[in-house]
């Protein structure tokens, strides 16, 4: 048996030596070289090639970073003792770095033009005249013989506290899927590092923001290839969390930073609630990065400072965008904002979009030139947000929108004012109350109806996910709804409301694989269908909708089998999202949707299938989504097919 220095073994084990990370091998049956041509023979120094030959070619990756030869292969040196020296210092790099992947009886041995150098700089000098004679004659030619040897494996885990010494026998940090290595577990550095973070993360879970965990000791037991170790763990204090800093702010007034942030001196720490901080400050659109310090020690309340320091983003900012769909047609948007108008992360946006309805068939619409402007539809909107009211959780929000709107079965043109105070109790979860006026008209086969609509909205957010364009875990829930009656000056009376779920789940740790799902409702009261503007009547169909549909297509038909919109809306989708490589995945899909003539969805009308196949491409701002979805009962007139184009996933 020898014990192994613990700066030596545990440095590799822990990461800290410098063969941790592996690049791409360039390798064939064993023989590992350059995919580069050496440099030509000069006069000024000692051009090589290297090839690194190993009986296992799942490390090549491995010894390639270990190597200097091999990364500074275009950068020849001076003379052959530079040759030389760089080879015999590459060997201990070569077993370090085998080491760390369990094969602790691993070894290494260089030869330069058939001159072997061992271990310790045996045969050194030889080696060294033979690549003097190669300047500026010939390559000469390096090689690295490397020896595996047997896999070594886990043998005993002990866990004791840094302070008395004694065996750790607390369940919620030696659960299996907590250590996630036992006993027999090849012996690779990669698990054993993971082990200890996650002891020290289950930790600071259990409000120990100092807890320390080391690798005290590694033995390595050759008889038995076997290694044990002895891991030391250092609690710390139990602690909650201190006053909370922000730093970073230029033009930005710090007290609406504050408001965005949940927690108070004294409440338990953890690093969700960590996490938690930084989705929460990225809703303050002034705000473009944050990053959480936590102080290396404890206040004298025993309670554990933060800092939040925050990095503004330009006041402006211009965009535009695109998307295309066979079925619903091609659209256009351009957006202006200003995201600090006044200091206090005031954001005002503008945006404009227009479009031209692919599918366009009720009376109105009778044109069938290649263009006619009256499928032309479009939306002018202003949106201003007012966060952090005198420091506090409410927020003001108001919205004007200018819309024309132009489906198979209506036409509609609207202006529509809203303002609202909103709540935020939390990261996760807001609801607001506030007043909605909209003026508008609406065509159809039936005729022209002028409306108003004055009266008191509410909605619900809650929000769990981890990213808004692309989610992998998760549940966002939005709820709506209005009552808008003669009481309040409408021209009908009309209750609506309209809720959506959908929830994410990664089926493994590097979100590769995740399923999502989401279900939309909604209903209405208090007047007849017909009474009802068309614009504000429920339908399904289009994207985010049941995909290969027609936009609005799906509702109760009217006698000339026209859909004439529905009182209520059911809807749902499921996806399985597939990442190929980094950059590319594919989605399959399956959505169901119908509208119904009844207040409340009564499933009497047959709901109607779309599926198809996604291709996401995955860039740093979201990815890219292209669709292709086919209806399973076709309407009358309906595309076989359906292609979208967008940017984030579809729900």
């Amino acid at each position: 048996m020898r014990r192994l220095s613990v700066s030596l073994l545990t440095g590799i084990l822990l990461g800290t030596t410098p063969f941790a990370s592996a690049v791409r091998a360039d390798w064939f049956f064993g023989l590992i070289g350059s995919s580069e041509e050496p440099p030509a023979p000069r006069p000024d120094a000692v051009s090589y090639a290297v090839e690194i030959i190993t009986p296992d070619d799942a490390f090549a990756a491995v010894l390639q970073s270990a190597s200097n030869l091999y990364r500074l292969r275009q950068q020849p040196p001076q003379n052959g003792e530079g040759l030389a020296r760089r080879a015999s210092a590459d060997l201990p790099r070569l077993v370090d770095a085998l080491w760390a992947e369990g094969f602790y009886d691993a070894s290494a041995r260089a030869t330069i033009d058939g001159h072997v150098i061992q271990m310790g700089g045996a045969g050194l000098d030889a080696a060294a005249v033979a690549a003097d004679a190669d300047i500026n004659r010939r390559v000469a030619q390096v090689r690295l013989d490397v020896h595996l040897g047997e896999v070594y494996h886990i043998g005993a885990i002990k866990i004791v506290d840094a302070r008395t010494g004694e065996l750790v026998d607390d369940p919620r940090l030696t659960r299996p899927y907590i250590l996630r290595l036992a006993s027999g577990d090849p012996a690779r550095a990669n698990a054993i590092r993971d082990m200890v973070a996650r002891l020290t993360d289950a930790l600071r879970q259990e409000s120990y923001p100092l807890a320390k965990v080391e690798l005290a000791e590694a033995v390595v037991r050759h008889p038995e290839e076997v290694v044990d170790l002895l891991v030391k763990l250092d609690r710390g204090r139990k602690a909650g969390f201190g006053e909370v800093t922000i730093t970073g702010t230029r033009n930005l007034d710090p007290d609406v930073v504050r408001s965005f942030i949940y927690i108070e001196p004294g409440d338990p720490y953890s690093p969700d609630k960590i996490a938690a901080m930084r989705k929460s400050m990225g809703q303050i659109e002034a705000i473009g990065s944050t990053r959480i310090l936590e102080s290396d020690h404890l206040d004298a309340n025993g309670n554990l400072p933060i800092t939040a320091q925050v990095d503004e983003r330009k006041q402006y900012a211009v965009s535009a965008a695109a998307q295309y769909s066979t079925i619903d047609g091609p659209s256009a948007r351009a957006e202006w904002v200003d995201r600090n108008i006044f200091g206090g992360g005031e954001r005002l946006r503008l945006d404009g979009t227009i479009g031209y309805a692919q599918q366009a068939t009720y009376d109105a619409v009778k044109d069938t030139n290649w263009f006619d402007p009256n499928r032309m539809m479009g939306r002018l909107n202003a949106n201003f947000i007012k966060p952090a009211l005198s420091g506090s959780r409410f927020d003001y929000l108001a919205d004007v929108t200018l819309a024309r709107e132009v489906t198979i079965s209506y036409q509609a043109e609207y202006f529509n004012v809203s303002q609202y105070i909103r709540y935020r109790f939390d990261e996760t979860l807001s609801v607001q109350g506030g007043w909605e006026f909209e003026r508008g008209n609406s065509q159809d086969s039936f005729g022209k109806t002028n409306y108003f609509l004055s009266g008191p909205v509410a909605a619900m957010r809650y929000d769990t996910t981890d990213n808004a364009l692309d989610p992998h875990r998760g549940v966002r829930v939005l709820a709506s709804g209005g009552a808008y009656t003669s009481f309040f000056g409408s021209s009908l009376d009309l209750y609506q409301g309209k809720a959506q779920a959908s929830a994410y789940y990664s089926i493994d740790e590097e979100s590769r694989y995740i399923v999502a799902g989401r279900i939309g409702l909604g209903a209405s009261g208090g007047a007849n269908l017909f009474d009802i503007p068309d614009n504000r009547r429920f339908f399904a169909g289009g994207g985010g909708s049941v995909r290969g549909y027609a936009w609005r297509s799906l509702s109760p038909l009217g006698v000339n089998g026209e859909p004439t919109g529905g009182l209520s809306l059911f809807e749902a989708s499921v996806e399985a999202r597939v990442k190929i490589t980094d950059e590319i995945g594919v989605v399959p899909f399956i959505d169901a949707g119908q509208a119904y003539a009844t207040a409340f969805p009564d499933f009497q009308q047959d709901l109607r299938y779309g599926v198809g196949l996604g291709l996401r491409y995955y860039t740093g701002f979201g990815p890219i989504r292209l669709d292709v979805a086919v209806p399973l009962a076709r309407l009358p007139g309906e595309a076989v097919w359906a292609l979208y184009i967008g940017i984030g996933q579809a729900f």
